[in-house]
């Protein structure tokens, strides 16, 4: 189910690792799954979920979209290149990743920015993994709490195949939740 809000993130761009301007257009008709990664998180192997959800459904018009961020407690610190040799030696990903960005602040992308405030943060969830990334995370980021801001890395957004948000997954959320999400919108 399609968001009320009127944003059609269809309409913006993103940058992409050879610093050429890739319009997300270009994914008309896919379901997007966009990630703020890191190469240095707890949470840096669900990539490997990422990628077997992504060998599951691209044929039916799956596409995730990763951009790395070093804004939380440095943990993407690599160059571009570095990190897309980590990711396909680790991981073995294979789903678009785009240049290095900042998600939150005055040096946000805007996709972020938008996605954030379409979306806020309504908390990690329950569970000891949740009430531990909530006291790192308060102690790292001084935004903490603060709605319309990414909390931490491998938040995750759903984009249906008109271009409008469907759902924000913070980093605890079961990765089996987020690929039904996906299902429902392929």
């Amino acid at each position: 189910m399609a968001s009320e809000n009127t944003t059609n993130y269809l309409d913006f761009s993103v940058t992409a690792q050879d610093g050429s301007t890739v319009p997300l257009s270009t994914y008309a008709g896919k379901v997007l799954l966009v990630v703020n990664t890191a190469t240095g998180c707890g949470f840096t192997p669900q990539y490997e979920d990422l990628e077997r959800i992504y060998a599951a459904h691209k044929d039916q018009g799956l596409e995730i979209l990763d951009f790395p961020c070093n804004q939380f407690a440095g943990q993407a610190p690599e160059s571009d290149d570095q990190i897309n040799q980590f990711c396909s030696l680790k991981f073995n990903t294979d789903f678009p990743r785009f240049k290095k960005l900042d998600v939150n602040g005055d040096t946000a992308d805007p996709l972020f920015a938008a996605l954030a405030t379409e979306r806020p943060f309504q908390g990690f969830g329950d569970g000891l993994k949740a009430a531990a990334l909530d006291k790192f995370a308060k102690a790292n980021n001084k935004k903490f709490g603060e709605k319309a801001y990414i909390m931490w890395n491998f938040t995750k957004f759903l984009i249906d195949r008109n271009g409008h948000l469907v759902a924000r997954f913070e980093p605890t959320a079961s990765m089996d939740e987020v690929e039904r999400a996906i299902e429902a919108q392929l």
